[in-house]
């Protein structure tokens, strides 16, 4: 028999795939510098997925590079989803076909400023959990998922005739560094499951020598050109004569609430790569193009003081949030064009941006009239944090809100655990916010029986840093009044997921009074032409809250800034009027406007 007649053509030629031979890549039987920029699929609709894509092809790459986040796949332990925005397999077949490789980097862990690191929320319920570690509790559940998502993975590989050519384990484990045996175990949860390309490691210069895995390429991530030599030198070090890969080139960086604004000059990022590229090195640039953090889903920092990542995920990278052309992109087009040997497709045209009309929010339902259309509230001796609430077939509650409700019949000293954000009231009436830097507050005259409230928000949990164990939210312990523990809450799970939202009829809404009681919805109509185009909704006059359009989340907004607008993707819009809720805990303003330029102190776009 000669069975290389029963093997089709295209898969003849894919024997060896991806291999690290002596100081090259060798790619089957070339010689092959990757060329790579990250975008990831969960941070961009799906409509975009393609325009994305042929803008990193026209600007001369060769390879996709892509988180996982398991947090989004595996929402409840066992029920996994890769619809929509989610179908991972038809992201990497679209790469696939518009002629880009793909490095995978399912994690479990990805950091990615996305909350937990993209780990389950649920995986906090167990009050021993120990994530990134052999922990039998965090080992079984990366097992389960790890079933499921590498039956997806595997056909996607080169050798089967798919686009992936490596797949990063774990992502920079050398900063964490808790479990010797952990990055093994990794390793051989891939293998065993059918991942047959080249592995590899991605660490910052502090924790490359740390996050070494017998077998594995290590490669580093950095920013400025000071840490070029060092690539060099730390690479030969640690694993003699290999291939030189910056896994995570920066571009740009993630902004903080109440931070600036991070910008990255474009000749700065140009000098950079061309000197990565000039040490011998393949490259991938983190970001190639951010998009945003839709819905709850963003991360945050907690080492001097905690802070959370805005919505936007723009990043300074070479794409904007909406994908629009830099000056970042024009430099690094001609750069990797000259390296080419041919001419690279033509750029796609940009796609259009629009000002709608200002929406006046009509009708109104404030967070108190809306608790009676919620069901019966959980009721509980003591508070119970958002994780351990018995919602979701018994997986708690990962995003949202949550209002804890106790009566108390004296004033005093109010003190607790308040994780993220707490506003408190006496009965309707705020009296301020309990948070990291705010652990108490007085209670003042109250008389009989008295309703004590605090809405407390999830503004994100630690994405990068030693205390992901310590991420759980909501009220966490008792809450004291006079160093009393109050007792007998009654619990309100506010996660604003689609569902939550078809409680409110359009008979539950009232029209919007001269003096809103806050926290509270407000509702209106957005009217749009017979072709739907991307805006930016500014909120001014407005102060905190959520905006949800015919049912999507865009994400928080805060006036204290740097973010001042919220991207609104053309694709979520329908011909005529289109519902828009907001929720804003504290200060409505006039309307919403929009604008077709976004507020985020970016150099003009390039069109």
């Amino acid at each position: 028999w000669d069975w290389s007649t029963l093997i089709p053509p295209w898969l003849r030629q894919r024997q060896f795939g991806l291999q690290a031979k002596g100081q090259n890549f060798m790619l089957e039987d070339s010689t092959f510098w990757i060329f790579g920029g990250s975008i990831h699929y969960f941070r961009v609709p799906k409509e975009y997925w393609r325009d994305r894509l042929l803008k990193m092809k026209a600007c001369g790459l060769n390879t996709l590079t892509t988180y996982v986040p398991w947090n989004l796949h595996e929402p409840e332990r066992g029920r996994f989803d890769f619809s929509g925005n989610l179908d991972l397999e038809a992201f990497v077949l679209m790469a696939a076909e518009i002629g880009l490789w793909v490095i995978l980097r399912p994690g479990p862990y990805i950091c990615s400023e996305i909350d937990l690191g993209g780990l389950p929320s649920w995986l906090l319920q167990d009050p021993g959990m120990r994530l990134r570690t052999t922990y039998k509790g965090f080992t079984e559940a990366v097992d389960l998922y790890f079933d499921h998502l590498m039956s997806r993975v595997v056909p996607l590989q080169y050798k089967h005739g798919g686009p992936i050519i490596a797949v990063q384990v774990e992502n920079e484990y050398g900063s964490y560094n808790k479990d010797p045996t952990y990055m093994p175990y990794i390793k051989k949860a891939l293998e065993d499951r059918g991942i047959v390309e080249l592995l590899l490691t991605s660490d910052n210069k502090d924790g490359l020598s740390k996050g070494l895995v017998r077998g594995v390429l290590a490669t580093i991530n950095l920013q400025s050109p000071q840490e070029l030599p060092l690539l060099t030198s730390l690479l030969l070090s640690v694993q003699g004569t290999q291939p030189k890969m910056v896994m995570e080139y920066w571009t740009g960086w993630f902004d903080s609430w109440g931070g600036p604004h991070n910008i990255l000059d474009s000749s700065e990022v140009l000098k950079t790569v061309s000197a990565i590229v000039d040490a011998g090195s393949s490259i991938n640039l983190y970001m190639f193009h951010g998009g945003t953090n839709f819905g709850f889903i963003n991360g945050a920092m907690h080492f001097h003081e905690y802070k959370s990542d805005v919505t936007s995920y723009d990043y300074d990278a070479v794409l904007t949030e909406a994908g629009d052309y830099t000056a970042k992109y024009i430099k690094l087009r001609d750069f990797f064009g000259s390296l080419s040997g041919a001419p690279l497709p033509p750029p796609p045209d940009l796609l259009p941006k629009t000002t709608y009309e200002p929406m006046m929010p009509v009708l109104y339902l404030s967070l108190w009239d809306a608790l009676k259309y919620m069901g019966e509230p959980i009721k509980s001796e003591k508070p119970i944090n958002m994780e351990n609430l018995p919602v979701n077939e018994g997986n708690g509650q990962s995003f949202g809100y949550i209002l804890y409700e106790t009566t108390i019949t004296s004033s005093g000293v109010l003190s607790g655990l308040v994780r993220d954000r707490g506003q408190v009231f006496v009965n309707m009436v705020s009296i301020g916010f309990l948070d990291y830097k705010m652990t108490r507050i007085v209670i003042p005259l109250v008389q009989g029986h008295t309703v004590l409230r605090i809405l407390v928000e999830n503004r994100g949990r630690v994405n990068y840093g030693d205390n992901i164990d310590d991420q759980r939210k909501g009220l966490i312990g008792n809450l004291y009044l006079d160093d009393s523990p109050l007792k007998k809450f009654r619990i309100y799970s506010l996660d604003m997921k689609k569902s939550f939202f078809q409680r409110f009829g359009i008979d539950k809404w009232s029209s919007l009074p001269e003096a809103p009681t806050f926290p509270a919805f407000f509702l209106g109509g957005l009217s749009v032409g017979p072709s739907p185009s991307d805006t930016f909704l500014k909120l001014e006059g407005w102060e905190k809250g959520v905006v949800f359009i015919n049912g999507q989340n865009l994400g928080r907004y805060w006036n204290i800034g740097p973010q001042k607008t919220l991207y609104l993707p053309g694709p979520w819009l329908d011909k005529g009027i289109n519902q828009v809720i907001i929720f804003e805990e504290t200060m409505a303003g006039p309307m919403i406007q929009s604008t077709d330029t976004p507020h985020l102190g970016r150099n003009q776009y390039i069109k």
